[in-house]
């Protein structure tokens, strides 16, 4: 089997029910798999879907232990030389799986890929193409609306909307790698509960010496925020993640960029709570 589609879903029904109708419609006659693990939603409805898409394996979780495990759950179930890492909340937008795949094959050095992601408005999401965090650019999305263009930022915004290019970071929304080289790096790390580990999983990529790519020709919708609370849980799961980030790669190895970030990260995080009063 050449790619097995792996969604995590949590509470978002309607949404899980739109993606997997735009694969369905998507990837006709493509060899894949779909595999949907709920986890431990506290909303049963998903399980209406099971009749209505007969070909998914649906799996449950006792527990919700969030989306790092989750995955590495499915993906370990799975039968797909590819894996694709996809978000209930996101619909695929054309028949380009064969064509990534394609590119993907081409690649002897290939760690992931991304696509172009945009909102329910149309609106570019910058994250599709990202920079690993560093001291300079972290300060730029933290604490200004400054976009500097044609520049290596921590948006790429050097690199246009419909480009193929070698990227630092890609999404977890929409995430492609190869079965065997995902799990020789160990799959997504564990430690993040939700947030962050897809930017781990790029940066472990390119640690182990594979390029990263983000492919603009393809483009996916992607429902953002319509599937997350933005409130005190989330601000600390989100903050958290980037401290598990900093700690990890950078309290050792680079102690001024470590003492930096963490005291943005710490400032930051006050700054988005104060605003949810």
């Amino acid at each position: 089997m050449k790619l097995s589609i792996i969604i995590v879903n949590y509470n978002v029904t309607r949404l899980l029910r739109n993606c997997l109708l735009s694969i369905q419609k998507y990837t006709e006659g493509e060899d894949y798999e779909v595999i949907v693990m709920d986890n431990a939603s506290t909303d049963a409805s998903w399980g209406d879907l099971i009749p209505e898409f007969p070909k998914v394996r649906f799996i449950s979780s006792e527990h919700n232990d969030g989306f790092a495990i989750a995955n590495n759950k499915a993906i370990n179930t799975a039968a797909g030389e590819y894996v694709l890492l996809l978000n209930p909340d996101t619909e695929l937008e054309g028949y380009y799986m064969k064509d990534l795949l394609d590119f993907a094959d081409s690649k002897a050095d290939f760690g992931c890929l991304g696509v172009r992601m945009h909102d329910a408005e149309g609106v570019f999401l910058p994250e599709s193409k990202r920079s690993v965090p560093d001291m300079f650019n972290s300060f730029e999305k933290l604490f200004t609306n400054f976009k500097r263009s044609n520049s290596k930022s921590y948006y790429r915004s050097d690199i246009e909307e419909d480009d193929i290019a070698e990227v630092d970071v890609v999404t977890g929304a929409f995430l492609l790698v190869k079965k065997d080289v995902y799990e020789k790096i160990g799959g997504l790390d564990e430690a993040y509960f939700m947030y962050g580990e897809d930017i781990d999983l790029c940066y472990t990529l390119l640690r182990n010496g594979y390029k990263n790519y983000y492919y603009g020709k393809a483009s996916l919708l992607h429902h953002k925020g319509e599937s997350t609370i933005k409130d005190e849980v989330y601000l600390n799961r989100f903050y958290g993640a980037m401290q598990i980030f900093i700690d990890k790669y950078y309290r050792e190895s680079k102690p001024m960029q470590y003492s930096f970030l963490k005291a943005g990260l710490k400032l930051r995080h006050k700054i988005e709570k104060i605003k949810l009063k």
